[in-house]
């Protein structure tokens, strides 16, 4: 009875150990949410490629209308997980924006902007097909840099991105089925399995 009092006490002071040095704030169905915005916006771009005239022309109608796309599902994305966010720290009652979530934004935004830099680069130099392999390695090393202050689920999501930013790079023609796939029907699954391990208990 009493070595299960001490268990139960040493549970306790890990898990406040952990919510003080974790980012446990994201919400699964924020993921979930993003997967769709980008299937929606893969569709789109899919559904109107016999419009298209691939690789896509600078300046041209098409580009400026797959760059629409990508945006809006980047915002979207972006604007879904600040907010269920928000309503998941409130429902357990602390603070969204601390040190921690600090450190992990920053782990987080240091490689995503840097491949965003890049592709814009790319896109400058007329490199249209690289564009999503390198959209994915680096949204992958951004995941991975970033666990160490969220869940550890995060880094393997990161492995898989940057396993398929590899192989698209490989095949650079496929880019658009890669690019759905890996923030499209990964994210889905992430998001599943974050809302049934984690935020369906709460």
């Amino acid at each position: 009875m009493e070595s299960e009092k001490y268990l139960a006490q040493l549970q306790e002071i890990q898990s406040m150990m952990q919510k003080s040095s974790k980012f446990l704030s994201l919400s699964g169905v924020s993921g979930i949410l993003a997967g769709t915005y980008a299937l929606i916006g893969g569709g789109i771009v899919y559904a109107m490629r016999d419009n298209f005239e691939f690789p896509v022309q600078f300046n041209s109608f098409e580009f400026l209308s797959v760059t629409i796309i990508a945006v809006l599902v980047m915002v979207l994305s972006f604007i879904t997980g600040v907010i269920f966010s928000i309503r998941k720290a409130k429902k357990k009652q602390e603070l969204v924006w601390n040190q921690i979530s600090k450190l992990f934004v920053m782990s987080f935004m240091v490689p995503l902007i840097t491949g965003g830099l890049f592709a814009i680069i790319l896109v400058s130099k007329r490199e249209f097909a690289l564009v999503p392999p390198v959209t994915l390695l680096f949204y992958g090393i951004s995941l991975v840099n970033a666990s160490r202050y969220s869940f550890e689920t995060l880094r393997n999501l990161g492995f898989i991105f940057i396993i398929l930013g590899l192989a698209n790079s490989l095949f650079v023609e496929y880019g658009l089925y890669f690019w759905t796939f890996g923030f499209g029907v990964c994210h889905i699954i992430y998001g599943a399995f974050m809302y049934l391990k984690y935020d369906k208990k709460q």
